[in-house]
Order: C-alpha cells, then structure tokens, then sequence
C-alpha cells in the first residue's frame, strides 16, 4: 500500500487568472520592497525554528510555544502551509493557514508574525499566503485579532482590505502569554477577500459633523461618534504597554470598546475601516 508524504485533499476550484496574476506581482513587489524571501517550511529543523521563533514574539517560554513543532507539521501534513521568511539562520517571520468548511472557500490563518513592524515583512507574508490560497481553491481568508491591538486593526484592515462582522468575547480563555497578559481574549474575526482586496484608509471622524456619544474612553476622551453614513470607536494607542503597566485600566478599555462594539454588529454593522488615530469605522453594509 503506498502512503503518500502528504494527506490528499479536494481538487481547488479555480480562481480566476487575472486575479492570481495580480496577486502574484503584489506579492512580488512586496518581498522585493521588504528584501525577503517567503516560502515553505517542510523540514523538521526549519519547522523547529519557526516553532521558537513564536515563543519569541509571544514571549513565552521555548518548550511552551503557541504553536509546537508536532502541530506545525500536523498542519502541514494535512494541507495546509506554514511560510517563513528568515535572515540568515533566523527566522524573521512566520504564518500558518488551515483550510475552512469545503463549502466557504476559505482558509483560515492560525497565526502570522513578523519580527520588525518597519521593512513590510509582515504584508510580503500575507501576499505570500494570500498566493498559496488562490492557488488552492481558496478566495478568502479568515483570521482572528484583538480589537484593542490598533497597530494590528490598521494593518488588517487599513492596509490588507479586510473587514470584520463579528466580535467573539473571550475567545480563548486565558492566555499564558506576554501579549494577551491578564486580559480576557476578545477577538473580532476579519474575512479577507483574496481575489479582490479593499484596502480603506480612512481618515477618521470629523469633529464638526458626528455626533460625540456622552460615554467616554478610560482616558477621558471621546470613546465613540456616529454620523449618517455610520459609527466610530476609538482604541488605546498600545494596549500591550497598557497591560504591562496597569491591568485596571486595560480591563476598563476591553468592557469600553465591547460595549460599542458589540451592540453596532448586532445591529448590522461591520468593521470597514481603521484610522491611523485609531479609530475603527462601522458601516452597515446590508440594511437588517
């Protein structure tokens, strides 16, 4: 009986050219601009190298990583992918997806990282996975982050195009981490739409035409704002130093920010947009 070296899986639907060819050249041009290389890691000590790389970001210890080495090549072995990008010996960044329900033609990305914020690692990364995807049949992705994490909602769907319907209160659970500290793990899910992303780079709200909401963030400052083509929700500028340094006030921006949030989705409207003030756009996108 012959055993292949990875698990089948369906045949991909196809995905239009233009739309891969056009992936293909961002992703190009942005492991160009960034001055890395993405690829695969399907070797036992490349894998054991992202593995530590995580532990490194999400500062825990190297034998308590986010993700092990034996469930990195288990994602991998199944169908999945899991790209890196190193310099030198050390891997400087690192993504893993898993693929939905056959029906969405989705992907689903269990975690991505860069270690530099400045070079454009992090975009290359996703171009990267956002290539594989389309070349498996996939035209979204679907991943989780925290809404009170504003350089990440910038990035996802400032500069990526993504958007996000849904706020999922602790999530995880409690997360043994540098990162998430001892906060509850809120997450808002972000579909990216891999054949044609929008990015929205809005600017954020205008003080002379929206309405200012009476509640105020844990800073004293407007929290929230509305206007006729929709609502506003500002975030701290770094909740990770926030967390650190007082759990109080972290907690207090997690039930602020829930508490807009959550009642807007369950009123219609979804997540189209991030200011570089940190400010979270709300557009009802189909009328209930």
């Amino acid at each position: 009986m012959h055993l292949p070296g990875r698990a089948p899986r369906a045949a991909p639907t196809t995905v239009p050219t233009a739309a891969r060819a056009s992936a293909v050249e961002v992703a190009a041009r942005a492991a160009t601009r960034a001055g890395v290389r993405i690829r695969l890691a399907e070797d036992l000590a490349t894998v054991e190298a992202v593995s530590r790389f995580l532990a490194g970001v999400w500062q825990t210890p190297e034998h308590q990583p986010p993700l092990g080495v034996d469930a990195l090549r288990a994602f991998a072995h199944a169908g999945g992918a899991v790209h890196y990008s190193s310099d030198g010996d050390e891997v400087i960044a690192a993504s893993v997806l898993l693929f939905c329900r056959p029906a969405s033609r989705a992907v689903y990305s269990m975690i991505a990282a860069a270690r530099t914020s400045d070079r454009g690692v992090g975009f290359a990364l996703k171009q990267a996975q956002r290539v594989w995807a389309l070349d498996h049949g996939a035209t979204a992705m679907i991943w989780t982050f925290d809404p009170l994490v504003s350089r990440n909602a910038h990035f996802n769907l400032a500069k990526l195009g993504a958007t996000a319907g849904e706020y999922r209160v602790n999530f995880f659970g409690h997360i043994d981490d540098g990162v998430n500290g001892h906060d509850e793990t809120d997450r808002l899910t972000a579909v990216w739409s891999l054949a044609e992303p929008r990015p929205d780079h809005v600017i954020g709200p205008d003080f002379g035409s929206v309405e200012v909401d009476a509640a105020r963030a844990p800073d004293g400052r407007a929290l929230s704002a509305r206007d006729e083509n929709g609502h506003w929700c500002r975030v701290p500028a770094d909740i990770v130093a926030t967390r650190r340094e007082d759990r109080e006030l972290a907690a207090e921006w997690r039930e602020a920010v829930r508490g807009v949030l959550l009642p807007a989705f369950d009123a219609g409207f979804t997540v189209t947009g991030f200011s570089r003030a940190g400010w979270y756009r709300l557009t009802r996108t189909e009328q209930p």
